[in-house]
């Protein structure tokens, strides 16, 4: 018969959420990443140490996770709110554009709230005549004229580590103006390409010290921090 399993509470470890010391009749183990049990006395008091510390770290950032979920579905909240009392008072909703964006700032100038509505882009295989066509283009212009535009074709179709075009880069091509017609006829195949997948809305904060003075982003993002 397979002996009870239970946690308990393992000396140095008690400060952690969940403690992953194990009971096995009367004598405590920990899992391995393997899944095998090894003796608490077996293992290291370093690799203890880092389980430890890892343990603390990441309860502490599970708690943060939630507090963020929690403030941006307050924020949403509270920006409906007012959206839906200044329908009511005024037969039009605050601050929206074509695409959702809203920008509210305080009586005094001091702070803003923005809301961003982005469009989630792909591009379809008519990118691949476009570029076919970009081609013919620069392998019949001299090789040492419209230097800037190579350079700025050869970053718009290029893919990163994940396979992804450079969306900034094949919109600035876009904005070039060549008057060769297969150029025209490229750039339009770029634009047929595009697919809007659905969009993701984004909410930012900035503060700034007087009115015309610069914004200052409040972060949240950790990896910005």
């Amino acid at each position: 018969m397979q002996p009870e399993i239970q946690p308990v509470l393992g000396g140095a470890l008690k400060s952690v959420t969940f403690n992953p010391v194990i009971d096995v009749a009367g004598k405590p183990y920990m899992r391995d990443a393997r899944g095998a049990l090894v003796p608490l006395e077996a293992v290291k008091p370093m690799d203890l140490c880092i389980d430890e510390t890892v343990r603390k770290i990441v309860d502490f950032a599970r708690e943060l996770s939630a507090q963020i979920a929690r403030f941006k579905g307050h924020t949403f909240d509270d920006i409906g709110s007012l959206q839906a009392l200044v329908e009511q008072e005024y037969g039009a909703r605050v601050g929206r554009g074509q695409k959702g964006n809203l920008t509210l700032t305080s009586f005094d100038g001091l702070l803003k709230v923005q809301v961003q509505v982005q469009d989630q882009l792909d591009f379809g295989p008519e990118l691949q005549a476009a570029k076919k066509l970009v081609d013919e283009c620069l392998n019949e212009w001299a090789a040492d004229s419209r230097a800037e535009i190579r350079a700025l074709v050869t970053r718009a179709f290029q893919v990163d580590k994940e396979g992804r075009i450079n969306r900034a880069e094949i919109f600035m091509l876009l904005r070039v103006a060549i008057e060769d017609a297969r150029w025209r006829r490229a750039m339009e195949a770029v634009r047929d390409s595009i697919r809007i997948l659905g969009s993701k809305t984004y909410v930012r904060f900035a503060e700034r010290d007087a009115a015309d003075a610069p914004w200052r982003s409040i972060t949240i993002d950790l990896a910005a921090a």
